[in-house]
């Protein structure tokens, strides 16, 4: 890690904590040239995880992707930075428990579908709209019954 006043490569780690997630770290660091002293924040990072696209190209997993993706199923919807952090973990979380190098995008937009129904009903909806490409306005509705329907039971 640089240090971000000097950009010395050599700091040392003080302290280290985990956070109430439980899969980010928090280090706090020094540089040994300046004594300048900063955070840094560690988290678990999805590697070689290839999508299958549905015309069957592929292309490496981006997070960020995934990211832009739901934050615009949330735009308006009030959530923190913190909430939406956690929601796109959770999704990770649950593409690694694939154990596969290759995942299809219908399975990443399915396991994305999952939570953000149980995050947000709206953002679900929305996020739903594009990814299943709703045609016509009666699949649309559709859906918005299977939801009310399981908000029911």
């Amino acid at each position: 890690m640089n240090c971000p006043i000097c950009h010395n490569i050599t700091t040392k780690v003080l302290d280290s904590r985990v956070a109430t997630d439980g899969v980010t770290v928090r280090r706090r660091r020094e540089c040994s040239k300046c004594n300048f002293r900063f955070s840094t924040i560690e988290e678990i990072e999805i590697l070689d995880i290839t999508i299958i696209k549905s015309d069957e190209s592929r292309e490496a997993y981006s997070k960020q992707k995934l990211q832009d993706g739901i934050r615009k199923s949330l735009h308006k919807r009030g959530k923190s930075q913190e909430e939406f952090d956690q929601l796109v973990r959770d999704i990770e979380m649950d593409l690694q428990k694939e154990r596969k190098d290759e995942i299809s995008s219908k399975i990443l937009g399915d396991i994305a579908m999952k939570h953000l129904k149980k995050f947000d009903k709206v953002a679900y909806i929305r996020y739903a709209s594009i990814y299943r490409s709703f045609e016509d306005l009666e699949t649309f509705e559709q859906e918005l019954k299977k939801l009310i329907k399981s908000k029911k039971e």
